[in-house]
């Protein structure tokens, strides 16, 4: 397991963060990922220009928002159990990783007319989570909400070239679907899911070091 992410300089951080803007414009919104971020660190991201972040477990979005709720805008990207998608709602924007039937449940019950919601896309590795491509179209007909996009993490790899493929396939989709939100790339392949239409990047790492 990764070691906790502590002592972060709030200036190499807006560096990073710059850097990244520049390559890849302003219409690709930036996320960081905040899951091994300790919470006495966040306000230096606030203070280095970060708006929006991620998390993955739903105690830890708690934990988090009840101290640092109104420094940032809070994306849920973990893996979503359904039992907990009422609490999850009301504390985030989006959920990037809507994929089964209980979620769509849960959905129907819980969320409010402005929920909007991204469907995950199994993009080949079987291991992972996610819709896969045949079924997309009805499993997006029988969300309760607003699908404002999809969301994908392809299979690991430490070549990034080799994620261009699914990237590609998953932009693919969302122009079948009329889908305008493409979340997909990290830290290790950013760069290659903006030229494959990424609108939004999740990047932990690459941020803070």
């Amino acid at each position: 397991m990764p070691e906790p992410i502590r002592g972060i300089d709030a200036a190499r951080v807006r560096a990073n963060l710059e850097r990244v803007r520049e390559r890849c414009g302003p219409q690709v919104e930036i996320l960081a990922a905040t899951k091994y971020v300790e919470d006495d660190e966040l306000p230096k991201l606030a203070a280095a220009g970060v708006e929006l972040v991620g998390e993955n477990r739903l105690q830890d979005l708690e934990r988090k928002q009840a101290v640092h709720g109104s420094q940032f805008t809070w994306d849920f990207i973990g893996n979503l159990q359904s039992r907990k998608v009422k609490r999850i709602l009301p504390l985030v924007r989006l959920i990037h990783s809507v994929a089964t039937d209980s979620v769509l449940e849960q959905l129907a019950r819980h969320a409010s007319p402005a929920t909007e919601v991204l469907v995950e896309v199994n993009l080949g590795e079987q291991s992972k989570g996610g819709v896969e491509p045949e079924r997309l179209g009805e499993f997006i007909a029988r969300c309760p909400v607003a699908v404002g996009g999809l969301m994908g993490m392809p299979p690991f790899t430490d070549d990034p070239e080799a994620s261009r493929p699914h990237f590609a396939r998953l932009a693919e989709l969302a122009a079948e679907h009329g889908l305008k939100r493409l979340s997909m790339g990290t830290s290790q392949d950013w760069e290659v899911a903006v030229e494959e239409g990424a609108t939004l990047i999740r990047l932990g790492t690459s941020l803070y070091r």
